[in-house]
């Protein structure tokens, strides 16, 4: 979904949020959502383990 939105969709979008936000939010609103990704990404890692584990287990 995300792929289809193309380098002028992106600029749009950071123009958007500029005038929405202010120039002195954005970089708190990226700290935030890349904080946000971490966490998701850790979580998303630690889930594939366990899967992983738990078949392992079954095949072992």
């Amino acid at each position: 979904m995300l792929s289809n939105i193309g380098l002028p969709g992106l600029i749009l979008i950071l123009v958007l949020a500029l005038i929405i936000f202010g120039p002195s939010k954005l970089p708190e609103i990226g700290r935030a959502f890349g904080r946000s990704l971490k966490e998701f990404k850790d979580a998303t890692k630690d889930l594939t383990s366990e899967i992983t584990e738990k078949n392992e287990e079954k095949r072992g």
